[in-house]
């Protein structure tokens, strides 16, 4: 990582609006939130359910386009530029866990893995050696060849982190990560991903409605009437 990248933010959201239709009324979800994230922070959003979280997560990652705003990765652009470019840019720089771990029925654990490298046409007999190795890491090197079904629900999350981080990449967005997980295995994962988040040096921004959860972060910001604050 270069000296300008320590200082450039991994993420930038810049005055973003999101509007959904109910009923015959317009519904902003999302006022006009700015936010900045710099490399290897981490950063929880909290906020009451309904409030536009998720929304807002899934227009940091591109997954879903603000009506007005912009957010940039790495300084480029996300939205406005075509799918393929959106793909590209979440591919090369994000990483996702989600409450539900959205692994591929039918695909073993270590293929799973490295779909993300698949994807960037790496080598197979690279990307799944990338994969045992990350697996390994999080104490999952015994199951590689189990199916989704044969796993945990504990085991199918970890999983699903290690997934989020085969590509090292420069940001991790989490929705809930732990919230479909006992208190035991959530406390695993967690701990986990702080670890690889200290480890690799990866920006990570975590969407939680568990306070004990967000108070091991290095900022709480809060996402209230549409604009996100700081937690006093």
């Amino acid at each position: 990582m270069t000296e300008a990248d320590r200082v450039r933010p991994v993420l930038e959201c810049r005055n973003i609006v999101r509007r959904f239709h109910e009923g015959a009324s317009m519904l902003e979800v999302l006022r006009g939130v700015d936010l900045q994230v710099m490399p290897a922070e981490r950063v929880a959003i909290i906020g009451a359910s309904g409030s536009g979280k998720t929304t807002l997560l899934q227009i940091m990652g591109g997954l879903d386009d603000p009506d007005e705003g912009q957010v940039l990765v790495h300084g480029e652009a996300m939205h406005g530029t075509g799918e393929s470019v959106k793909g590209d840019l979440r591919n090369r720089y994000i990483g996702f866990v989600y409450q539900f771990h959205h692994l591929l029925p039918e695909f073993s654990a270590e293929e799973n893995v490295a779909m993300p490298l698949l994807i960037r046409r790496e080598s197979r007999q690279a990307a799944l050696e990338q994969a045992r190795q990350l697996l390994a890491r999080v104490g999952l090197g015994e199951r590689l060849t189990h199916k989704p079904g044969e796993l945990s629900g504990g085991e199918r999350q970890r999983a699903a982190v290690a997934r989020a981080l085969i590509t090292r990449p420069q940001l991790v967005l989490a929705d809930e990560p732990t919230g479909n997980l006992d208190a035991g295995n959530g406390e695993h994962v967690l701990s986990l991903m702080l670890e690889l988040n200290r480890e690799l040096q990866t920006s990570l921004v975590i969407v939680t409605h568990d306070h004990s959860i967000a108070e091991r972060m290095d900022r709480i910001l809060v996402l209230e009437d549409g604009v996100l604050r700081s937690s006093v």
